[in-house]
């Protein structure tokens, strides 16, 4: 299946770019070198030298440009050669790389590969808790071998946890006595789930400050929206007492493919900083907390899955749906429409081009012959003398 191309995706955390060394990574199946130039601005090129396709992220960064590790050829922050240390200098006209636009906020680096001129016209979404100005942020990264579109999946359907993570995030209550629900509006799908009188597991009772024993309330609530963003609100209160008395985790959750069988999460976690210390010691408490159970049970799950599937149509398997897979089932069918709506534009837009050209063939065909048939007249001056027009 090909990916959305016009969306934003997470490239990078913030901290990964700097202005020493390139950091390659594979996105939507396309190698990228990622830097920062001598303005600290993030520059994303394809990873290919178009001289004898050396990879760009091998070489050192030269102010403003990058410089192929083979032969020195530099490039800018659009793709343009600007520098050939070889012969006279002259610089060939192809001498460039494709230059992806980008964004920076929320602590990442985002990155839009499709049609260029739209990445102006297309918000960035909004994730306001990772705002590094008036939250404290912790934020983690993993390579999952599998399908985005499986990672989806998982994180939309948080009934998993009392099965694949009985000892950190589940309990007896998830699946058995939630109440599930799930709503669509656009692009955006909910899956929401709420859990009564529910005895939480040391960990997630420690990051909401629940005294051991205390039965609670807990609301979990999945925001999706294309191609793989979201965003997770956990609300955790005393049973029986309205949530506003209880207290509310929010975290970002960005998928973004690496190829048709692997994917980069990106998760993060945001508290005001008015909470002072606590704050920043939940935050990191959480990102750390997330790894051990996604990296020690989520990803073997997952990654046992895309092997199962290996490179098969996840609908041609004909899966079984169960009433949990509402959201999941949701967020599989916008992004079907979506990728239908690129593929019709991008017919449309090669029928123009080749209109265009096919009219610019018979033009120019046009006045060839007209040139010729004037080359043909023959006038003949009173004199006698003949001579062949042109």
């Amino acid at each position: 299946m090909p990916f959305l191309r016009n969306a934003w995706y997470v490239a990078a955390w913030s901290r990964e770019l700097t202005d020493r060394a390139a950091l390659q990574r594979t996105l939507l199946g396309e190698s990228i070198a990622l830097f920062r130039d001598s303005q600290g601005q993030p520059v994303a090129l394809a990873n290919q030298c178009p001289h004898r396709f050396a990879p760009l992220s091998g070489g050192k960064i030269r102010g403003d440009a990058i410089e192929c590790p083979y032969h020195g050829l530099r490039f800018d922050r659009s793709g343009r050669c600007v520098h050939n240390p070889h012969g006279d200098g002259r610089i060939p006209q192809a001498a460039r790389v494709t230059s992806y636009p980008l964004a920076e906020r929320y602590g990442a680096v985002w990155i839009w590969m499709g049609e260029p001129e739209r990445a102006n016209t297309t918000a960035l979404p909004s994730y306001d808790f990772l705002d590094e100005h008036r939250f404290e942020t912790s934020s983690g990264y993993l390579l999952t071998k599998a399908h985005y579109q499986l990672s989806a999946d998982n994180l939309l359907d948080l009934s998993h946890f009392q099965f694949l993570h009985p000892e950190t995030l589940g309990s007896d209550e998830m699946a058995s006595r939630g109440e599930v629900s799930f709503e669509e509006a656009g692009d955006t799908v909910w899956s929401k789930r709420l859990c009564r009188g529910e005895s939480l597991q040391a960990f997630v009772a420690g990051a909401f400050g629940v005294p051991p024993g205390l039965a609670v309330d807990r609301g979990l609530n999945v925001r999706w929206d294309a191609p793989g963003l979201m965003t997770i609100e956990v609300a955790v209160t005393p049973a029986g007492m309205p949530f506003e008395f209880g207290r509310v985790s929010l975290s970002g959750h960005f998928l973004t493919p690496e190829t048709e069988a692997s994917t980069h999460y990106f998760f993060a976690f945001g508290l005001p900083k008015e909470m002072g210390d606590a704050a920043r010691m939940l935050v990191e408490y959480a990102v750390l907390g997330l790894m051990t159970p996604f990296e020690r049970e989520d990803l073997p799950m997952l990654e046992a899955q895309q092997r199962a599937l290996g490179d098969g149509d996840f609908w041609a398997a004909r899966p079984v749906m169960l009433s949990i897979d509402g959201a999941a089932i949701r967020a599989r069918r916008i992004i079907e429409r979506k990728l239908a709506e690129e593929a019709r534009e991008r017919d449309y837009a090669a029928t123009l081009r080749d209109s265009a050209d096919a009219y610019r063939s018979r033009r120019d065909d046009k006045a060839l012959n007209e040139k010729e048939e004037r080359r043909d007249v023959i006038t003949v001056y009173p004199s006698g003398y003949a001579t062949q027009g042109r």
